[in-house]
């Protein structure tokens, strides 16, 4: 694997599987969601389930929410390819924390110079998928009157920040945290520094608390721009906040999702009925036979439609709860259960097409 070579474990250029998210607490200074999470107003699925398993001083939000202060939560994606279901979970995040309050600002990033430099994508490329990836963010809820969303490429703002900060940073602290990568990637990084930054800026009433909810494989751009922002203290940012989510793994069982490897991903572009026969063929925790598994029961941890139910497609605690009960105990064998989770993945995404179709004119407009 990709990130193997590069001799990481958490990868976000990759498609690394990470065994376990306990080594990351140490590593990354992160610390269990479950310390703080009575005092989150309504957490949503991906918390109560501890699909997000971690934060980075999230304090700073909930003080700012207590106080009625503003606050900002910020990220972005890479427009490289299809937008899959990882990318949902951090728009949802994203949503999520522009929802809980009138004086929470959302800045969403097209990371754009960073597709160009992983990707070598063109920026024309870049754009015509951006927007179909920003329809699809509108569609699921974003505000985009409290929003302001960007491309890297037309945001000169980032870019002299990424270059102020570059004289601070030297090529062994990038290996050290990144690996041996291209240049171009190094570069990206520092951008996306700026990106995390940008909310506090006085274009944006100035420094603020700003929490990023990323995948667990992003954690090192939360470690780097922290140490930017205590090293420029004469800008009094606000060192950035962050929620640590798990990774969705491929439909065939191994490794994160990834746009890299199109037949384990469920993309929200997906032909409901394509992506029906997707569920169909993924992979489950299921034993050998009809009777061992009414024998031992299943093994749902292993199984990635449990998983997809779990992260995604079931709202209710109650309904996964009892999926879960079944699989365990045996009364529930895999063949009705994906067929069950693909008729559910199937029904959402054409309701999701629906919405999209409408908000396609609206990204279009603002991305222009």
């Amino acid at each position: 694997m990709e990130g193997a070579r590069h001799g990481r474990a958490v990868d976000p250029w990759g498609i690394v599987e990470i065994e376990s998210y306990d080594n990351l607490f140490q590593e990354f200074g992160i610390r269990p969601i479950e310390d703080i999470l009575t005092r989150i107003p309504a957490p949503n699925k991906y918390m109560r389930r501890h699909i997000i398993f971690g934060h980075t001083e999230l304090e700073r939000i909930l003080d700012a929410l207590e106080a009625n202060q503003p606050f900002a939560v910020m990220s972005g994606i890479k427009p490289s390819g299809p937008f899959h279901i990882g990318s949902k979970m951090t728009a949802e995040e994203i949503i999520y924390f522009q929802q809980l309050s009138p004086r929470a600002m959302a800045s969403y990033c097209i990371a754009d110079y960073e597709a160009y430099a992983d990707n070598r994508q063109s920026f024309r490329e870049s754009f015509d998928v951006a927007v179909s990836h920003l329809a699809d963010v509108l569609a699921l809820g974003l505000d985009p009157k409290r929003a302001y969303i960007y491309r890297q490429s037309q945001e000169k703002r980032v870019l002299e920040m990424a270059f102020t900060y570059s004289r601070d940073v030297t090529y062994n602290m990038l290996e050290a945290m990144y690996g041996d990568r291209p240049f171009g990637l190094y570069l990206s990084a520092l951008v996306q520094v700026g990106d995390i930054l940008l909310p506090e800026t006085a274009e944006f009433d100035g420094p603020k608390p700003v929490v990023v909810p990323i995948g667990a494989d992003q954690a090192p751009h939360i470690r780097l721009t922290r140490d930017m922002a205590r090293r420029h203290e004469e800008e009094q940012f606000v060192p950035p906040s962050a929620t640590y989510h798990k990774m969705i793994r491929s439909l065939m069982g191994s490794g994160k999702m990834s746009k890299r490897e199109p037949m384990g991903l469920l993309s929200l572009t997906d032909d409901p009925e394509f992506a029906r026969r997707k569920v169909l063929l993924a992979f489950t925790g299921g034993r050998e036979s009809t009777r061992l598994q009414k024998e031992l029961g299943g093994e749902p941890a292993k199984c990635v439609v449990y998983e997809l139910l779990m992260f995604h497609f079931l709202e209710s605690d109650k309904e996964l709860e009892e999926v879960y009960t079944e699989c365990i105990t045996g009364t529930r064998l895999c063949g009705p259960c994906k067929a069950q989770a693909a008729e559910i993945v199937a029904s959402y995404l054409r309701e999701h097409q629906r919405r999209r179709d409408k908000t396609l004119p609206l990204a279009e407009e603002i991305l222009e």
